[in-house]
């Protein structure tokens, strides 16, 4: 049995089954990146719950894990060489599971690297704008009497997605007709866009024509509607 003692996370948040993956997660667009992801492949793990409301992501032992303070980060105890590998920033983790587990990465070095420059894509484009327009038109910044931040961040955004757009036409998954890690780490962030953020008018989601049948994929997905809950919210 591992012993994964060592790392202070698991003091907080004991391992009840310390030969599988550890994932420290809550379910938001970035979360659920792995949830999915882990769901898809089949691999065994055990979820914490990293509550925001209790500024856990703050607390010692998980910047033990993570010194940056955010989810999701996992702690594999059978990583390279069978020892522990600690893990964070969501795209490592994405990329680190698929040549893992030689699944949702594609095997052609060619089409490896496009389906990781697209996950990079998601990683410094989508999320930061997408969550940017969350953050001035649903929550605190949408006070601001300033509304340029608000139109800047809409116009990147409605630029991202025009790029999907086009990536996406006369194709099922940005790879082609191969599910992949590029559009998992993607699903949950459009799904918020125009969900939680309520920003499905102001990015004009409903003239695109490819982005919603590809949403609307991969929401179908059974591991993609189990990952999308895990970790239950307190």
């Amino acid at each position: 049995m591992p012993d994964l003692s060592a790392f202070p996370i698991t003091k907080r948040w004991p391992a009840k089954h310390p030969d599988r993956l550890q994932l420290y997660s809550l379910p938001t667009p970035n979360g659920v990146k792995v949830s999915i992801m882990l769901e898809e492949i089949g691999l065994p793990y055990e979820v914490h719950l990293v509550d925001f409301n209790k500024d856990d992501q703050k607390t010692s032992e998980f910047l033990s894990l993570n010194p940056n303070g955010k989810i999701p980060a996992i702690l594999d105890p059978d990583g390279p060489g069978g020892k522990p590998l600690p893990l964070f920033e969501s795209g490592a983790i994405l990329q680190y599971l698929a040549e893992k587990t030689g699944k949702l990465l594609p095997a052609d070095p060619a089409r490896r690297y496009q389906t990781i420059q697209w996950l990079h894509f998601q990683m410094g484009g989508i999320g930061p704008m997408f969550g940017q327009v969350g953050f001035f038109h649903k929550f605190a910044g949408k006070e601001f009497a300033d509304k340029r931040p608000l139109e800047r961040y809409v116009a990147e955004s409605k630029r991202l997605l025009d790029m999907m757009e086009t990536r996406l036409a006369g194709r099922q998954w940005i790879m082609d007709d191969e599910y992949s890690i590029a559009d998992i780490s993607m699903l949950g962030w459009v799904r918020n866009l125009i969900g939680f953020y309520g920003a499905r008018d102001l990015v004009a989601f409903d003239t695109l024509k490819q982005v919603p049948t590809w949403l609307e994929r991969g929401l179908a997905r059974p591991a993609v509607q189990r990952g999308l809950d895990i970790p239950k919210r307190p």
